[in-house]
Protein backbone atom coordinates (compact mmCIF):
# COMPACT_ATOMS: atom_id res chain seq x y z
CA UNK A 1 0.00 0.00 0.00
CA UNK A 2 1.66 3.34 -1.37
CA UNK A 3 1.71 6.05 1.60
CA UNK A 4 1.89 9.59 1.11
CA UNK A 5 4.71 11.75 2.01
CA UNK A 6 5.41 12.19 5.68
CA UNK A 7 3.32 14.98 7.00
CA UNK A 8 5.31 18.57 7.47
CA UNK A 9 6.54 18.92 11.52
CA UNK A 10 4.51 22.12 12.50
CA UNK A 11 7.42 24.25 13.86
CA UNK A 12 10.82 24.43 11.80
CA UNK A 13 13.52 26.11 13.29
CA UNK A 14 16.86 25.79 11.12
CA UNK A 15 19.87 27.18 12.24
CA UNK A 16 18.61 29.90 14.21
CA UNK A 17 21.36 32.82 16.02
CA UNK A 18 20.87 35.22 17.94
CA UNK A 19 23.92 38.01 18.68
CA UNK A 20 23.86 40.75 21.32
CA UNK A 21 26.12 43.83 21.58
CA UNK A 22 27.04 44.00 25.02
CA UNK A 23 29.80 47.25 24.41
CA UNK A 24 30.40 49.32 26.57
CA UNK A 25 29.46 52.98 25.43
CA UNK A 26 31.16 54.37 22.37
CA UNK A 27 32.81 57.62 24.63
CA UNK A 28 34.02 54.31 27.56
CA UNK A 29 35.56 52.09 24.61
CA UNK A 30 37.38 55.59 22.90
CA UNK A 31 38.62 56.58 26.02
CA UNK A 32 39.44 53.03 27.52
CA UNK A 33 40.99 51.72 23.70
CA UNK A 34 38.23 48.73 23.93
CA UNK A 35 36.74 47.24 21.14
CA UNK A 36 33.49 46.27 21.09
CA UNK A 37 32.07 42.96 22.89
CA UNK A 38 29.35 40.40 21.93
CA UNK A 39 27.32 37.89 22.96
CA UNK A 40 26.53 35.27 20.98
CA UNK A 41 23.37 33.83 23.19
CA UNK A 42 21.69 31.40 20.43
CA UNK A 43 24.27 30.02 17.70
CA UNK A 44 23.16 27.31 15.05
CA UNK A 45 19.92 26.12 16.78
CA UNK A 46 18.07 23.49 14.35
CA UNK A 47 14.94 21.48 15.41
CA UNK A 48 11.77 20.27 14.61
CA UNK A 49 8.32 19.90 16.52
CA UNK A 50 5.34 17.57 15.55
CA UNK A 51 1.86 18.42 15.90
CA UNK A 52 0.61 17.27 19.05
CA UNK A 53 3.52 16.85 20.71
CA UNK A 54 6.42 18.57 23.48
CA UNK A 55 9.26 19.35 22.85
CA UNK A 56 11.33 20.25 25.51
CA UNK A 57 14.81 22.98 26.04
CA UNK A 58 16.65 21.92 28.82
CA UNK A 59 19.99 23.16 29.98
CA UNK A 60 21.66 25.54 32.75
CA UNK A 61 20.44 29.38 33.75
CA UNK A 62 22.57 30.68 30.41
CA UNK A 63 22.40 28.21 27.84
CA UNK A 64 20.18 30.01 25.93
CA UNK A 65 16.48 28.11 26.03
CA UNK A 66 14.39 31.74 26.59
CA UNK A 67 16.31 33.20 23.87
CA UNK A 68 15.04 31.13 21.67
CA UNK A 69 11.87 30.74 22.88
CA UNK A 70 11.10 34.40 22.10
CA UNK A 71 12.53 34.20 18.54
CA UNK A 72 10.35 31.51 17.92
CA UNK A 73 7.07 33.72 18.89
CA UNK A 74 8.52 36.78 17.65
CA UNK A 75 8.66 38.50 20.69
CA UNK A 76 12.79 38.72 19.48
CA UNK A 77 13.97 38.84 16.03
CA UNK A 78 16.63 36.60 14.94
CA UNK A 79 20.38 37.67 13.65
CA UNK A 80 20.37 34.92 11.32
CA UNK A 81 18.43 31.45 10.69
CA UNK A 82 14.44 31.20 10.01
CA UNK A 83 11.50 29.76 12.59
CA UNK A 84 8.34 28.36 10.38
CA UNK A 85 4.89 27.51 11.94
CA UNK A 86 2.32 26.02 10.05
CA UNK A 87 4.32 26.32 6.88
CA UNK A 88 4.34 30.00 6.92
CA UNK A 89 8.12 31.83 7.73
CA UNK A 90 8.10 34.19 11.02
CA UNK A 91 10.85 36.18 8.92
CA UNK A 92 9.34 36.89 5.67
CA UNK A 93 7.68 40.36 5.74
CA UNK A 94 6.14 39.41 1.92
CA UNK A 95 3.33 37.63 3.87
CA UNK A 96 2.62 39.59 6.89
CA UNK A 97 -1.32 39.09 6.45
CA UNK A 98 -0.76 35.58 6.71
CA UNK A 99 1.90 35.73 9.69
CA UNK A 100 -0.63 37.87 11.24
CA UNK A 101 -3.37 35.11 11.07
CA UNK A 102 -0.73 32.68 12.34
CA UNK A 103 0.06 34.98 15.05
CA UNK A 104 -3.62 33.94 16.51
CA UNK A 105 -2.93 30.68 17.10
CA UNK A 106 0.48 30.93 18.53
CA UNK A 107 0.74 31.93 22.52
CA UNK A 108 3.01 32.27 25.39
CA UNK A 109 2.88 31.10 28.80
CA UNK A 110 5.62 32.66 31.15
CA UNK A 111 7.65 31.81 34.42
CA UNK A 112 6.10 34.82 36.82
CA UNK A 113 2.43 34.70 36.30
CA UNK A 114 2.02 37.77 38.32
CA UNK A 115 4.49 39.86 36.14
CA UNK A 116 2.76 38.34 33.00
CA UNK A 117 -0.37 39.85 34.39
CA UNK A 118 -2.19 43.63 33.90
CA UNK A 119 -2.56 43.71 37.78
CA UNK A 120 -5.38 46.94 37.07
CA UNK A 121 -6.96 44.99 34.63
CA UNK A 122 -9.51 42.44 36.09
CA UNK A 123 -8.94 38.85 35.02
CA UNK A 124 -12.40 38.89 32.69
CA UNK A 125 -10.94 41.55 30.64
CA UNK A 126 -7.63 39.90 30.76
CA UNK A 127 -8.64 37.06 29.20
CA UNK A 128 -11.52 38.68 27.17
CA UNK A 129 -8.72 41.04 24.96
CA UNK A 130 -7.46 38.38 22.91
CA UNK A 131 -11.07 37.21 22.13
CA UNK A 132 -11.63 40.74 21.30
CA UNK A 133 -8.34 41.52 19.33
CA UNK A 134 -8.78 38.78 17.27
CA UNK A 135 -12.56 38.97 16.61
CA UNK A 136 -13.24 35.21 18.15
CA UNK A 137 -16.66 35.89 19.36
CA UNK A 138 -18.39 39.35 18.75
CA UNK A 139 -21.42 40.52 21.50
CA UNK A 140 -20.61 41.10 25.39
CA UNK A 141 -22.94 38.75 26.27
CA UNK A 142 -21.08 35.56 24.13
CA UNK A 143 -17.83 37.17 25.53
CA UNK A 144 -18.28 36.56 28.80
CA UNK A 145 -19.86 33.29 28.14
CA UNK A 146 -16.79 32.28 26.92
CA UNK A 147 -14.40 33.97 29.67
CA UNK A 148 -16.45 31.34 31.76
CA UNK A 149 -15.81 28.75 30.03
CA UNK A 150 -12.41 29.21 30.36
CA UNK A 151 -11.66 29.92 33.45
CA UNK A 152 -13.84 26.52 34.40
CA UNK A 153 -11.84 24.70 32.03
CA UNK A 154 -8.58 25.59 33.83
CA UNK A 155 -10.23 24.97 37.01
CA UNK A 156 -11.45 28.04 38.30
CA UNK A 157 -14.86 29.34 38.53
CA UNK A 158 -16.58 31.87 36.20
CA UNK A 159 -17.74 34.40 39.27
CA UNK A 160 -13.52 34.83 39.31
CA UNK A 161 -13.57 36.99 36.17
CA UNK A 162 -14.69 40.01 38.52
CA UNK A 163 -11.56 39.10 40.75
CA UNK A 164 -8.12 41.21 40.21
CA UNK A 165 -4.90 39.46 39.63
CA UNK A 166 -3.39 39.69 43.26
CA UNK A 167 -6.57 38.40 45.06
CA UNK A 168 -4.85 34.42 43.51
CA UNK A 169 -2.54 32.44 44.66
CA UNK A 170 0.71 31.35 42.58
CA UNK A 171 -0.86 28.73 41.15
CA UNK A 172 -4.36 30.05 40.78
CA UNK A 173 -2.59 33.25 38.38
CA UNK A 174 -0.78 30.53 36.37
CA UNK A 175 -4.21 28.98 35.41
CA UNK A 176 -5.32 32.18 34.45
CA UNK A 177 -2.27 32.32 32.40
CA UNK A 178 -3.50 29.71 30.44
CA UNK A 179 -6.95 30.50 30.24
CA UNK A 180 -5.33 33.61 28.44
CA UNK A 181 -3.73 31.46 26.13
CA UNK A 182 -6.68 29.71 24.87
CA UNK A 183 -8.44 32.38 24.28
CA UNK A 184 -7.47 33.03 21.00
CA UNK A 185 -7.59 29.27 20.02
CA UNK A 186 -4.07 28.78 20.13
CA UNK A 187 -2.57 25.95 18.85
CA UNK A 188 1.00 26.10 19.48
CA UNK A 189 1.61 27.38 23.10
CA UNK A 190 5.49 28.08 24.22
CA UNK A 191 5.82 27.55 27.60
CA UNK A 192 8.77 29.40 29.37
CA UNK A 193 9.53 27.91 32.77
CA UNK A 194 5.47 27.92 33.55
CA UNK A 195 6.15 26.54 37.27
CA UNK A 196 9.49 27.33 38.33
CA UNK A 197 7.99 30.12 40.61
CA UNK A 198 5.16 27.17 42.19
CA UNK A 199 5.55 24.93 45.08
CA UNK A 200 6.15 21.16 43.85
CA UNK A 201 2.37 20.27 44.95
CA UNK A 202 0.93 23.12 42.93
CA UNK A 203 3.64 22.29 40.06
CA UNK A 204 2.16 19.00 39.59
CA UNK A 205 -1.21 20.36 39.28
CA UNK A 206 -0.44 22.54 36.44
CA UNK A 207 1.40 19.96 34.86
CA UNK A 208 -1.31 17.61 34.94
CA UNK A 209 -3.97 20.92 33.58
CA UNK A 210 -1.76 21.92 30.37
CA UNK A 211 -1.32 17.66 29.87
CA UNK A 212 -5.14 17.40 29.62
CA UNK A 213 -5.73 20.48 27.82
CA UNK A 214 -2.94 18.85 25.40
CA UNK A 215 -4.92 15.88 25.06
CA UNK A 216 -8.06 17.15 24.71
CA UNK A 217 -7.15 19.60 22.22
CA UNK A 218 -4.66 18.70 20.32
CA UNK A 219 -2.14 21.15 21.52
CA UNK A 220 1.64 21.89 20.41
CA UNK A 221 4.78 22.65 23.21
CA UNK A 222 7.92 23.97 23.09
CA UNK A 223 8.55 24.07 26.49
CA UNK A 224 11.63 25.38 28.32
CA UNK A 225 12.82 24.17 31.83
CA UNK A 226 15.54 23.57 33.71
CA UNK A 227 14.22 20.92 35.97
CA UNK A 228 14.80 17.53 34.50
CA UNK A 229 11.91 16.01 36.56
CA UNK A 230 9.38 18.23 34.67
CA UNK A 231 10.62 17.68 31.26
CA UNK A 232 10.58 13.79 32.06
CA UNK A 233 6.64 14.19 33.01
CA UNK A 234 5.88 16.66 30.08
CA UNK A 235 7.87 15.67 26.78
CA UNK A 236 7.45 13.54 23.77
CA UNK A 237 11.10 14.85 22.71
CA UNK A 238 14.01 16.86 24.42
CA UNK A 239 16.52 19.14 23.09
CA UNK A 240 19.77 20.10 25.53
CA UNK A 241 21.34 23.10 25.26
CA UNK A 242 25.02 24.30 26.71
CA UNK A 243 25.63 27.76 25.88
CA UNK A 244 23.38 28.27 22.77
CA UNK A 245 24.02 25.42 21.27
CA UNK A 246 21.93 21.96 20.93
CA UNK A 247 24.29 19.37 21.76
CA UNK A 248 21.58 16.59 22.45
CA UNK A 249 18.13 15.87 20.72
CA UNK A 250 16.44 12.37 21.36
CA UNK A 251 13.08 10.79 22.31
CA UNK A 252 12.38 11.44 25.72
CA UNK A 253 12.55 8.42 26.98
CA UNK A 254 15.46 7.11 25.27
CA UNK A 255 17.66 10.24 26.81
CA UNK A 256 16.64 9.23 30.47
CA UNK A 257 17.43 5.85 29.58
CA UNK A 258 20.47 5.89 27.61
CA UNK A 259 22.29 9.46 27.26
CA UNK A 260 24.56 9.78 24.92
CA UNK A 261 26.84 13.38 25.71
CA UNK A 262 28.72 13.93 28.98
CA UNK A 263 27.05 16.92 29.31
CA UNK A 264 23.20 15.52 29.31
CA UNK A 265 24.45 12.75 31.59
CA UNK A 266 26.08 15.48 33.94
CA UNK A 267 22.67 16.78 34.12
CA UNK A 268 21.02 13.04 34.78
CA UNK A 269 23.13 12.44 37.60
CA UNK A 270 22.01 15.71 39.43
CA UNK A 271 18.23 14.55 39.72
CA UNK A 272 17.57 12.79 42.75
CA UNK A 273 16.55 9.53 41.35
CA UNK A 274 15.73 6.68 44.36
CA UNK A 275 16.96 3.62 42.18
CA UNK A 276 20.38 5.23 41.31
CA UNK A 277 21.11 4.58 45.29
CA UNK A 278 24.32 3.08 45.90
CA UNK A 279 25.07 3.61 42.14
CA UNK A 280 28.40 5.80 41.78
CA UNK A 281 27.24 9.20 40.07
CA UNK A 282 28.87 12.02 38.39
CA UNK A 283 28.26 14.93 40.27
CA UNK A 284 27.97 18.70 38.43
CA UNK A 285 31.64 20.16 37.88
CA UNK A 286 32.31 23.72 37.36
CA UNK A 287 29.94 26.27 35.75
CA UNK A 288 28.74 27.51 32.69
CA UNK A 289 31.77 29.87 30.21
CA UNK A 290 31.14 33.66 29.97
CA UNK A 291 29.39 33.52 26.79
CA UNK A 292 31.17 36.64 25.81
CA UNK A 293 34.54 34.97 25.62
CA UNK A 294 33.44 31.28 25.34
CA UNK A 295 36.28 27.95 25.10
CA UNK A 296 37.42 27.49 21.53
CA UNK A 297 36.11 24.36 19.89
CA UNK A 298 33.68 22.43 21.51
CA UNK A 299 32.59 24.95 24.68
CA UNK A 300 31.52 22.08 27.26
CA UNK A 301 35.49 20.78 26.83
CA UNK A 302 36.83 22.95 30.17
CA UNK A 303 34.28 20.56 31.91
CA UNK A 304 34.29 17.15 30.08
CA UNK A 305 35.51 13.89 31.47
CA UNK A 306 36.45 12.64 28.42
CA UNK A 307 37.94 15.95 26.78
CA UNK A 308 40.64 15.54 23.87
CA UNK A 309 42.99 17.38 21.78
CA UNK A 310 40.32 17.68 18.85
CA UNK A 311 37.66 18.50 21.40
CA UNK A 312 39.63 21.91 22.14
CA UNK A 313 40.52 23.20 18.46
CA UNK A 314 37.49 21.77 16.76
CA UNK A 315 33.25 22.74 17.14
CA UNK A 316 31.39 19.38 17.30
CA UNK A 317 28.96 19.03 14.37
CA UNK A 318 25.92 17.07 15.11
CA UNK A 319 25.68 13.64 14.16
CA UNK A 320 22.93 12.17 14.89
CA UNK A 321 21.00 13.92 16.99
CA UNK A 322 23.98 14.42 19.24
CA UNK A 323 27.38 16.99 19.21
CA UNK A 324 30.39 14.75 21.09
CA UNK A 325 33.40 14.15 19.25
CA UNK A 326 33.98 11.14 22.09
CA UNK A 327 30.76 9.88 21.26
CA UNK A 328 31.23 10.41 17.39
CA UNK A 329 34.55 7.91 17.94
CA UNK A 330 33.13 5.33 20.00
CA UNK A 331 35.04 6.91 23.06
CA UNK A 332 32.01 6.68 25.26
CA UNK A 333 30.30 3.57 26.52
CA UNK A 334 26.54 3.25 26.39
CA UNK A 335 24.66 4.34 29.39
Amino acid sequence: MNQGPPERPFVQVRDLRRIFDVSKPWLNRVLERAPRQYLKAVDGVSFDIRRGETFALVGESGSGKSTVARMVVGLLPPSDGTVSIAGISMNDVNVAQERQRLRRRIQMIFQDPYASLNPRWRVGRIIAEPIRAFGIVHGEADITGRVGELLTLVGLHPDDAGKFPHEFSGGQRQRIAIARALASNAEFIVCDEPTSALDVSVQAQILNLMRDLQQRFGLTYLFISHNLAVVRHMATRIGVMYLGRLVEVSEGKQLFSHPRHPYTRMLLDAVPDVAMAGKAREGVKGEIPNPISPPSGCTFHPRCPLVFERCRVENPPVIDGVACHAVNQGRIAAA
